[in-house]
């Protein structure tokens, strides 16, 4: 099976489960605290290792010990990590996450905004042998120069449309066959009320597959012209943070794998709910093993996925 590129975010999570969240300054007791993994390029990353995928990380840290923090929780879950490049003179991505006692979560990221972005040193040649190539939009000249690559030796191209990459959202879309936008991103590039209309008018920038992630609320996609729909699994929610995450890397795995797109969305949303079960955005991924249960164990209802 073909290796999936990741390009983008990394980061070292600090995170803090909290019964709720307070409604005005003040001191509180954290219920429980860890230190993990983190960032949407990596965490995708991740749990296509979990599913069995062969999957390499091209990203920027820095030179310190969150880098080396980074780069060790990748290596431990099999991301080849040769490609994360860590640059002397600047500091790792760094988060700190409140997440209350329904799993919803406050995020404060800090990222280096002196971080080079030049892409002269990513080894775009290995594109050509990949099977897919997944990016954010965290660093946006990684992602155009593998889109730009990808489109050029005919591998398939899947964007983590988030917020913070409006200004070049439209140029990246014009290089994206899979767009898999989070809410808040489609809300802000996209007028129109109704979601369908939202998501057919990122069709006529070229992708052939635009969808959102909802939430509780599930996924919404429309392809060939047709509006599909996915509903969310019902799991006991603990933490949220890193579900997109890992709705994009096990979609892209599929893909890899040579699912339909029901299917492919299917075991995506399933490894979404798992991953919700755990605090932090890796502890909760799935292996192939434990996928393959759940899905046994969840049945689609009647009319899911219309």
């Amino acid at each position: 099976m073909k290796r999936i590129i990741c390009v983008g975010h990394a980061a070292i999570d600090r995170i803090y489960r909290i019964d709720k969240f307070p409604e005005r300054p003040t001191k509180m007791r954290a219920i429980e605290h860890i230190e993990a993994g983190g960032g949407m390029a990596a965490n995708a990353a991740a749990a296509i290792a979990r599913l069995g995928g062969e999957v390499e990380l091209w990203s920027r840290v820095g030179e310190d010990d969150n880098g080396v923090k980074i780069r060790r929780a990748l290596m431990q879950v099999g991301v080849d990590t040769r490609y994360v490049e860590a640059f002397e003179d600047n500091r790792s991505s760094t988060s700190v996450i409140l997440v209350d006692d329904d799993g919803e979560r406050l995020i404060v990221g800090s990222r280096d905004v002196d971080m080079p972005s030049s892409t002269h040193w990513l080894p775009l040649e290995r594109i050509n042998e990949a099977g897919a190539v997944l990016a954010d939009v965290r660093w946006l000249e990684g992602a155009r120069a593998a889109f730009e690559a990808a489109r050029l030796n005919g591998v398939p191209t899947i964007l983590d449309a988030d917020l913070g990459g409006r200004e070049a959202m439209i140029d990246l879309l014009k290089l994206t066959d899979y767009a898999i936008f989070s809410a808040h991103a489609l809300e802000e590039f996209a007028a129109e009320e109704a979601i369908e209309d939202r998501l057919r008018r990122v069709l006529t920038l070229g992708p052939k597959h635009a969808g959102v992630t909802l939430g509780a609320d599930g996924y919404v996609w429309v392809e060939g012209g047709a509006v599909e729909r996915h509903p969310a699994y019902d799991v006991d929610v603990v933490d949220t943070t890193g579900a997109g995450d890992a709705f994009h890397g096990a979609f892209a795995q599929g893909l890899v794998e040579g699912r339909q797109t029901k299917d492919i969305v299917r075991r995506a949303s399933a490894a979404a709910a798992l991953k919700c079960t755990r605090l932090g955005a890796r502890a909760g991924l799935p292996s192939v093993d434990e996928l393959a249960a759940f899905l046994l164990s969840h049945p689609l209802r009647s009319g899911a996925g219309r």
